[in-house]
């Protein structure tokens, strides 16, 4: 493709962060927002709680790799426009659901919704700007820090207005989003043009995707999604709680969560810069050791002043992890097959998803509190580091066997050094 026929970076990035905003902030990690009002409305436990986001989790699971073969089979914006039709029957469900039961199933309906519409987003603009993956990567995970200032400021201020059933105004609102992004999809987002069919050089070989799923470095990477999966969804659905419980006056912790997304917003693209410059595997060192951190402070001492350096340096923090993860997981594989790699990784952070919250409800409810579980969350993330040293070294060895013999592995990117190695 040529840079004219390429629709416009600024249109298309806008776009996708509108995608990330629903898919992922409103429809996954805002459920800890609403939780407290939700469950007080309809008499949850706090296992029960997480019980409703294992479910989206599980969902999001189940069809990942559906949604990979949909997307490749029918093209992305389908797969997109659909994961926001999902998300939308979801946030309608649970607006009217006075039932746990039913209030599951719609959850698992939000899960769908984000496996059918953020990874093939991702592939998506990856592929029309190939050169650019990383900058595109880092601004459409800025929808999540955007997304998460909106929903820090919404939901508080609508659950405190409408103490009874603010939590179901607000799945309302989400409702309407989505169905407001899925006509933008439809009438802007554009599929790259596809390959030349069956056998054309462009079209990965079943060997060549087996060997995706072999590469050491990958793999690795994978974990430290599959640690990030399964610590930052805990923090998204009970820290909020946490800090209520500790005192932290409702709306406060409202703006402590949307000043959150909005570092997170700006940190995005940073981050995206330091790992080109850094090496992404000291990118994610860096951020995994502060996030770690900043998951211990309210923990040592639940007070305003350590929820407020918490939500601060997440902020400055987490969509690093997330931008040099993505990034990362494609390093060491051709381009062509960079988004099964993304896909792939994708798999363990589904999974981290999957055992984090109901592992934290259980925990919850057998200790009375919060602290036990978050310091078993930032050990995690600490180990998460020792992860991340280790994915720099994956890294040289897959590089330097790419250099020895890369032409007769078609899985490997082209010999280079990694920067800042």
């Amino acid at each position: 493709m040529t840079q004219d026929t390429r629709p416009p970076l600024p249109l298309m990035v806008a776009t996708g962060m509108m995608c990330t905003i629903t898919l992922v902030v409103f429809a996954r990690l805002a459920y800890g927002l609403v939780l407290p009002g939700m469950r007080d409305g309809m008499g949850l436990s706090y296992a029960q709680a997480a019980n409703l986001g294992t479910v989206t989790a599980l969902g999001y699971l189940t069809l990942l790799m559906v949604a990979g073969v949909f997307a490749s089979r029918y093209g992305g914006k389908q797969a997109i426009f659909l994961g926001l039709c999902f998300a939308a029957f979801g946030f309608t469900g649970l607006a009217l659901s006075d039932n746990y039961w039913l209030s599951m199933m719609m959850m698992a309906m939000l899960g769908f919704g984000t496996a059918f519409g953020y990874t093939p987003l991702i592939s998506l603009l990856g592929s029309w700007y190939p050169e650019k993956r990383g900058a595109v990567i880092g601004f459409a995970n800025g929808g999540v820090g955007l997304g998460l200032f909106i929903a820090g400021a919404l939901v508080p201020w609508l659950t405190t207005r409408f103490p009874e059933e603010g939590w179901r105004l607000v799945w309302g609102v989400f409702a309407i989003a989505a169905l407001t992004v899925a006509l933008v999809v439809a009438a802007f987002l554009r599929n790259p043009p596809r390959g030349g069919g069956s056998g054309s050089p462009s079209e990965p070989v079943p060997a060549a995707r087996s060997g995706v799923y072999r590469n050491a470095h990958v793999i690795n990477v994978g974990l430290i999604y599959g640690v990030v999966g399964t610590t930052y969804i805990v923090q998204t659905i009970f820290m909020f709680s946490y800090a209520l419980e500790s005192g932290v006056p409702t709306l406060t912790a409202g703006r402590l969560a949307a000043g959150m997304g909005l570092l997170g917003m700006i940190a995005g693209p940073f981050w995206g810069w330091i790992s080109d410059r850094l090496g992404r595997s000291n990118a994610l060192v860096l951020c995994m050791t502060f996030c770690s951190g900043a998951m211990a402070l309210p923990v040592i001492s639940p007070t305003l002043p350590a929820f407020a350096a918490h939500y601060i340096i997440m902020g400055l923090c987490v969509s690093g992890l997330f931008t040099s993860v993505l990034a990362a997981s494609t390093e060491t594989v051709h381009p062509r097959l960079a988004p099964i790699a993304v896909s792939y990784v994708t798999l363990f952070f589904a999974i981290g998803q999957l055992i984090g919250p109901a592992a934290a409800g259980l925990v919850i409810e057998w200790t009375g509190g919060f602290q036990v579980v978050f310091a078993i969350t930032s050990s995690i993330m600490a180990f998460g580091v020792l992860l991340c040293w280790y994915s720099r070294k994956s890294q040289q060895r897959m590089l330097a066997g790419s250099g020895r013999g890369g032409s007769r592995n078609t899985t490997l990117a082209p010999a280079a050094k990694a920067p800042g190695e």
